[in-house]
């Protein structure tokens, strides 16, 4: 926008009106005469129009009813001598009084609201002259904002060894939903909201929500605060994707700490660290059933250092304790020191590596299994090209990845081509066929990291619906 003064003609008709004088803004015509039509939709759909306020629009004026009605909804106030002055100009200030008067109004549809905020966005500093903050508005307009999913997922396992074959299959459909609440200028609250049907069966939890996650967080400037049930972020994507109960801090610009304390697992550790490392066709050969977790939580502390100054390389560290009450261990307690570092060629590839060494194994926390077990590193390896973005149709991504998993440093990785417990290739590609679509496929071809002769070929596919 230019310093100086800008003119706009406010000659009115029906449902278009507005148009900007200078050629420069000719361009925002169609934009400017849609604030139009979100402002006098009442007037276009009411049987009677509101009572004339000015003196110089006659009943039979093409503009008559536009004009009654905007005035009845306080959106323009004439000039307070009962005039109107139609055929004049107003200035771009005069105008931000007409937009500022529209973002007030509650009733206006999804896309009236999003060409008032374009229009907002053009006008914001007249705005902010006028003490009329566009940030302030859309608080007091929408105070909880929601997003959320549909996605159905397929996966088929298919194990050898031992001269025998076994097949896993699963369809599952989620939906989930992820609403944020404004508290005030830095505080929100946030949660997510989860329903799954197994489509195998035909089961699940149809029509029971679960509450997954819930925070509240507040962002200053280099400093970030989260209290209650979230993800943790210390090297998620290799060692522990998945919530806990407690507090984090993060601080930092460039270079960013984080520290996480509460109480993780939420009763998934008890089946998943009984099953480690013993999928498919060797569960009870390798694992005695009367060992296991006897907690469904562990106490957790973890820190995180995390590098980007937007060049090529970024870079992570980080570790994290988890403490359980285990019966017949020699240990209560898991430390898992993490790495990991990206590197960017180009706008279109990347590789990533991380690596991770527990302090323990699975014999020190009470798992009968033979032999060395092998569990207590884990590390990936994952070359990128592209990706998929939800936004922008026709674009894909492609990547190819070697992961080794062990099973208790590999708590809850992010992965869904290898599992926990098991090291291969995994291959893969995602695009979007349409806006806020994304299809993903991926191949893992993995050997179990006891016994080399059980493998496990995975099969996994996934359309996401995003709104």
């Amino acid at each position: 926008m230019g310093t100086h003064e800008e003119h706009i003609s406010d000659s009115l008709s029906g449902r278009k009106f507005i148009y900007f004088q200078k050629e420069e803004f000719l361009m925002k015509k169609t934009l400017v005469s849609a604030l139009t039509t979100a402002l006098v939709v009442g007037a276009a759909s009411t049987t009677f129009a509101a009572a004339n306020p000015f003196s110089d629009v006659p009943a039979d004026h093409w503009a008559y009813d536009a004009v009654s009605q905007l005035a009845a909804d306080g959106v323009i106030e004439g000039y307070g001598d009962t005039t109107f002055r139609g055929q004049q100009n107003i200035t771009r200030y005069e105008m931000a009084q007409m937009i500022a008067k529209a973002m007030a109004k509650s009733d206006v549809s999804a896309a009236d609201k999003a060409l008032i905020d374009k229009l907002a966005a053009e006008f914001s500093d007249e705005l902010n002259n006028l003490g009329v903050r566009v940030s302030n508005l859309e608080r007091n307009a929408d105070m909880v904002k929601w997003n959320g999913m549909a996605r159905y997922t397929y996966t088929r396992d298919k194990y050898e060894g031992y001269g025998q074959e076994k097949k896993d299959k699963n369809n599952e459909l989620l939906f989930r939903l992820e609403p944020t609440a404004e508290v005030n200028d830095h505080w929100h609250v946030k949660a997510r909201l989860e329903a799954k049907t197994d489509l195998k069966s035909d089961q699940g939890n149809d029509g029971n929500v679960s509450l997954k996650r819930i925070w509240a967080q507040g962002d200053y400037s280099n400093f970030q605060v989260k209290l209650g049930k979230f993800a943790s972020t210390v090297n998620n994507t290799l060692v522990f994707d998945n919530t806990y109960s407690g507090a984090a801090v993060t601080f930092g610009k460039n270079l960013k700490a984080t520290l996480e304390a509460g109480r993780a697992g939420n009763g998934e550790f008890s089946d998943t660290l009984k099953n480690k490392g013993t999928r498919g066709l060797i569960t009870e050969t390798l694992l005695d059933d009367e060992y296991g977790i006897r907690e469904k939580a562990a106490s957790y502390q973890g820190i995180g250092l995390a590098y980007n100054d937007g060049s090529k390389l970024t870079g992570r560290a980080g570790y994290q304790h988890f403490d359980w009450n285990i019966e017949n261990a020699d240990t209560d307690d898991v430390g898992i020191w993490s790495v990991g570092a990206n590197y960017r060629f180009d706008k279109n590839v990347a590789f990533d590596a991380s690596y991770a060494k527990s302090n323990r194994d699975l014999k020190d926390v009470g798992l009968d299994v033979k032999g060395d077990d092998n569990q207590d590193k884990s590390y990936a390896f994952e070359l990128d090209y592209k990706g998929a973005q939800k936004q922008n149709v026709g674009t894909w991504g492609a990547w190819v990845a070697y992961r080794y998993l062990g099973a208790l440093t590999s708590l809850k990785p992010t992965y869904d081509g290898i599992h926990e417990g098991y090291k291969g290739w995994e291959v893969g590609m995602n695009y979007t066929p349409l806006q806020n679509v994304v299809g993903t496929l991926r191949y893992g071809d993995t050997k179990n990291l006891i016994d080399n002769d059980v493998k496990d070929k995975v099969f996994f596919g996934r359309i996401e619906v995003f709104f």
